[in-house]
């Protein structure tokens, strides 16, 4: 499971492929189809493409109408993948790409070992994770990046050429109230309605663990609205032992996905502190595994550590 960072300057700078930016094509060099002017879906010859070094930029342009997962394996595809992206409709696009034929590709997205899935929304990749994981881990992540995608305005679909309304792919269940009142307040950027949104539904149910996911990922939206990394570090090398600033760089770490260090910070901090510094700090650590999901390797490992510094 991935975390995933909040938009705009956090999505900048994640991998450069500035070298695969050429007249966009789709597969077989044809033509990659752009967002219809009056907002319709943008038609694709499938939901699930197979891409490669030379047909990859026109799935940069396609990012930026529909959010695109990139699958990459080792001559075999990963069929579970394909199957949950389908049952999004047409809300994702998959490009399969063999890592083992693709250099180029493998190169600018680092891949190092089968399978690795990451994204790529309005031209920026994103890392996910790697490794097969299961259906309802991968929703999660899905789910995930539908409101990053939403916040960099990303919020077009895609529909099949030529595709029967028979046999369109099924269209997911709505949301409960809240978190549609949720989701909607991310898109035009409200996060305290949203983080209102989310305590409201956790007040009526407190096991609806969707929320507490999404009240964690939209608090920490809310506390980097506004700052620069360059701000955020320049603070916390400063001032070494202050919480707050030790505590906003560690956001900034979960946000660009580098969960170790912002877990080794805060880890090796916490030893020195007072009780109540230590409940905040254990709380924000709380809010970081939920980001990141309870089966996380990075999250057990550090829910260990941080139990054995409590007791």
């Amino acid at each position: 499971m991935t975390n995933l960072p909040p938009a705009g300057a956090q999505l900048r700078g994640a991998v450069d492929l500035s070298s695969l930016v050429r007249p966009p094509a789709g597969p077989g060099g044809a033509p990659m189809a752009s967002r219809p002017a009056d907002g319709s879906p943008v038609v694709v010859p499938s939901l699930v493409l197979a891409s490669d070094d030379q047909a990859f930029p026109g799935l940069l342009e396609l990012s930026n109408t529909v959010p695109v997962i990139v699958e990459f394996h080792a001559g075999q595809p990963w069929q579970g993948i394909a199957d949950v992206v389908r049952s999004y409709a047409g809300r994702f696009v998959l490009a399969s790409v063999d890592a083992t034929r693709n250099p180029q590709l493998q190169q600018a997205f680092t891949v190092s070992a089968v399978p690795t899935v990451a994204a790529v929304i309005a031209g920026r990749p994103l890392a996910l994770f790697e490794g097969e994981v299961a259906d309802d881990q991968l929703r999660q992540v899905l789910d995930q990046l539908l409101t990053l995608a939403a916040q960099n305005g990303v919020t077009g679909t895609a529909a099949v050429d030529g595709e029967d309304d028979d046999a369109a792919e099924p269209v997911d269940e709505p949301l409960p109230p809240l978190h549609q009142e949720a989701y909607d307040a991310i898109e035009r950027a409200d996060y305290p309605a949203a983080i209102a949104a989310y305590e409201t539904a956790i007040a009526q149910d407190p096991r609806d663990h969707l929320a507490v996911a999404g009240l964690a990922q939209v608090s920490l939206l809310h506390r980097l609205t506004g700052k620069t990394a360059a701000e955020i570090r320049s603070a916390a090398g400063e001032a070494p032992q202050d919480v707050d600033a030790q505590l906003a760089v560690a956001d900034l770490d979960v946000s660009g996905g580098h969960l170790e260090d912002a877990f080794s910070r805060l880890l090796d901090l916490f030893v020195s502190l007072d009780q109540e510094s230590k409940d905040r700090v254990r709380a924000r650590m709380l809010d970081y595994f939920e980001i990141a999901g309870a089966e996380d390797p990075r999250v057990i490992a550090a829910r260990r550590q941080l139990t054995n510094l409590l007791y």
